[in-house]
């Protein structure tokens, strides 16, 4: 049902995203574009002493897309690059595998249950995940 999909919950967070913009001296950068529909994000990190200090985003998305974003923006400042993956393995497992949501500190990924029902936009969720992630990798390289 796609009103599931696109609950107030989901809404609101697409409607509040932060850490938009651009950093003036990132320590990595990465930009992922999802094909299918043709969603991107970009993404600014800085990391110190292993753990995510300070980030920005610029996105072009659905709602769902949003939402992942929105989620991931508070609460990645503070955050391991293991902390990271492991809500975004998490993510993909509720989506792709019927899993349980990651749980703590990217817990609200829970409220993107639904979009498991909906493959065509798991890509589009997973996207800001998976910046993040890159944008990591491009610091530590």
């Amino acid at each position: 049902m796609i009103d599931g999909l696109y609950n107030s919950d989901v809404l609101s967070l697409a409607a509040n995203i932060s850490h938009v913009g651009r950093l003036d001296a990132p320590c990595g950068s990465a930009r992922k574009v999802a094909k299918l529909c043709g969603s991107w994000v970009e993404i600014d990190v800085c990391i110190k002493d292993g753990l995510v200090t300070d980030f920005a985003q610029r996105l072009q998305a659905c709602a769902l897309g949003q939402a992942a974003a929105a989620i991931l923006a508070r609460s990645v400042i503070g955050a391991s690059p293991a902390d990271i993956q492991t809500a975004r393995d998490g993510l993909y497992a509720m989506l792709k595998q019927g899993e349980e949501p990651p749980t703590g500190r990217f817990a609200k990924l829970a409220l993107l249950a639904d979009v498991a029902n909906y493959p065509a936009r798991h890509l589009s969720t997973m996207l800001a995940f998976d910046a993040v992630l890159a944008a990591l990798e491009n610091a530590q390289t």
